[in-house]
């Protein structure tokens, strides 16, 4: 089969085309034919080493081992099952649940074994993968493509609203609302949770499209006069944010927060350090939560919202498999609307 590589840490050029065997499912695992694969900041930033190059550059203390086939957002057909899993299970168009762990239900996320696919276990970006049967759910909508894009992201959306608690009519500001994450928490926090939602983005000709996923203002964060735009557009001070950029913005999503209210950061593609005034949050009673995928039980529920048509698959541009570095590259470009998705063309 045809699968693309991580050799080491660097730039794309650390990414090889190579030929390897079909991996053969072992006790409850099924063999998934990959259908379609999403990019993630994930992946990119493993490549580049921006979680470490050592003990601290996975999700394991023993870090990530090279060569590495990466990718988490996998949608396909299981083709073949390990012993344990039932016959009937070939033939079955699923969506891959991205990490495997010990945790008890509800905390799955947090468990010190947390292994994700990609990082730990060989992923997405290859003709086949193995996976286990029980992490397998049913594809939410009848396009590979479509439902390749929800798996990690939509977790980690689903998960940060979650946290937040949001409740109708409550005023949420969404950062970085154009990728992947973001065009998500926009959609859920006004179409599932009927939160009020204001998108930040840089480029405005995106408006009509965020507007449409339920946000009610679309401001640009190249705004001189940011904090006073977004208190202006919700007439006060807000009750929340969803943040994936960082210390770019960060300051400011502090400065616009009401007393009482909530931070959830999932990213830092603006900046991964920032400065902390922490008068800031003890004197406005702030809530500060960090944020990486979620459960299964969270999972399930993303899932449902997908397959009612509340959620709806935001793609800017596919590519082939082949074409992982080209891929990646135009993922890290500014100006996008939603997920890059890579399609093997292999069987």
């Amino acid at each position: 089969m045809k699968a693309v590589e991580v050799r080491g840490y660097g730039d794309v050029d650390q990414l090889a085309v190579v030929e390897r065997p079909i991996p053969e499912p072992g006790p409850g695992e099924v063999l998934v034919q990959v259908k379609a694969c999403a990019i993630n900041n994930t992946e990119i930033w493993m490549r580049e080493g921006a979680y470490g190059t050592d003990a601290k550059s996975g999700w394991r203390p023993e870090g990530v081992q090279f060569p590495r086939v990466p990718g988490s957002d996998i949608s396909g057909r299981i083709v073949k099952v390990g012993t344990g899993v039932e016959e009937t299970q070939i033939g079955r168009d699923v969506v891959l649940f991205p990490f495997t762990s010990s945790g008890p239900d509800g905390t799955e996320h947090i468990a010190q074994d947390m292994s994700f696919i990609g990082s730990e276990y060989d992923g997405g970006y290859a003709d086949y993968v193995v996976w286990p049967a029980e992490l397998c759910y049913d594809m939410p909508l009848d396009d590979y493509t479509k439902s390749a894009v929800f798996s990690v992201s939509g977790l980690t959306a689903w998960h940060m609203v979650e946290q937040l608690q949001l409740e109708p009519g409550q005023t949420v500001l969404v950062t970085g609302a154009n990728g992947g994450v973001g065009s998500l928490n926009v959609q859920i926090a006004a179409r599932v949770f009927q939160a009020n939602v204001i998108a930040l983005v840089g480029d405005l000709a995106l408006s009509d499209q965020l507007k449409q996923f339920g946000a009610i203002h679309v401001l640009s964060y190249k705004s001189e006069q940011l904090a006073d735009d977004i208190v202006a557009a919700n007439g006060g001070p807000i009750d929340a944010v969803l943040d994936v950029v960082g210390d770019a913005l960060f300051a400011t999503s502090l400065a616009v927060l009401k007393n009482g209210g909530k931070f959830c950061i999932s990213g830092s593609a603006g900046g991964q350090q920032t400065q902390l005034d922490f008068r800031t949050v003890y004197l406005k009673h702030l809530t500060l939560y960090g944020s990486v995928l979620g459960t299964r039980a969270e999972y399930g529920r993303m899932l449902e919202a997908i397959a009612a048509g509340k959620l709806e698959p935001v793609i800017d541009r596919t590519f082939p498999l082949e074409e992982a570095g080209a891929a990646q590259r135009y993922f890290k470009e500014a100006g996008k609307l939603g997920k890059i998705v890579l399609l093997p063309t292999g069987e």
